[in-house]
């Protein structure tokens, strides 16, 4: 295992195959983590050569950039096109009230269901972190809220915001960013146990949820 570890080949420390897919990944590095943290009795040298692996194969971008350094003759896929910008500026009547009842209120109930869940969730994997079961049930909660953000999000570019709401609309996608945001910091601790992550997160999405109480009352005045 040492001589994994001092291993050049990151597929090699993490103990994957260069074709393991990105769960794999996960679920190796994750596993040596708790193998080999300091507070279960590992060496710094061991955990910062498996978190050097992991900031490469477990990012996509990195990774095929990892891929294409090992074969320097594979074919490079095409980059993605860039998203087609949303058209502004078309206002009509009752288009504020329509982008309120459909961009504001899908996207404001979404965040709930990320935002006022946590504490519970937080308070279940509190009881023993390093338990799979309640890691995993804490890991499921992450995953479908970043699904939710990331619904939340494509709506939010649907629609243009009428102008007279531009500030509202600017603060709510604050918001969500600011959800999305601790939710990767979360992500970021279940995979090494790093307590400033942890604090990061939480505080993000305490943040977000102040965020979203001032965004209900602009809302309230907005009827006026």
């Amino acid at each position: 295992m040492k001589a994994a570890l001092a291993s050049s080949d990151f597929y090699a420390v993490l103990g994957v195959a260069s074709t393991a897919g990105a769960e794999e990944i996960k679920a190796a590095y994750r596993a040596l983590v708790k193998r080999h943290h300091p507070d279960a009795g590992g060496d710094d040298a061991a955990i910062l050569a498996i978190n050097a692996a992991w900031a490469v194969l477990g990012d996509g971008d990195s990774r095929r950039r990892y891929d294409l350094s090992r074969r320097p003759r594979a074919h490079r896929q095409r980059p993605s096109a860039s998203p087609v910008p949303v058209r502004r500026g078309q206002e009509r009547d009752g288009a504020l009230l329509g982008w309120l009842q459909r961009v504001y209120a899908p996207i404001d109930r979404q965040l709930a269901q990320v935002i006022n869940p946590f504490p519970g969730q937080w308070r279940a994997l509190a009881a023993d972190p390093y338990d799979d079961t309640l890691m995993e049930e804490f890991c499921s909660y992450l995953e479908q809220s970043k699904s939710r953000m990331d619904k939340a999000e494509t709506l939010y570019r649907s629609i243009p915001c009428p102008s007279e709401a531009g500030g509202f609309s600017l603060s709510l996608y604050h918001c969500l960013s600011q959800v999305q945001d601790a939710l990767q910091e979360l992500e970021r601790y279940t995979m090494g146990y790093v307590d400033s992550y942890l604090h990061d997160g939480r505080e993000m999405l305490r943040e977000a949820k102040q965020r979203r109480s001032r965004l209900k009352e602009e809302r309230r005045r907005l009827d006026l």
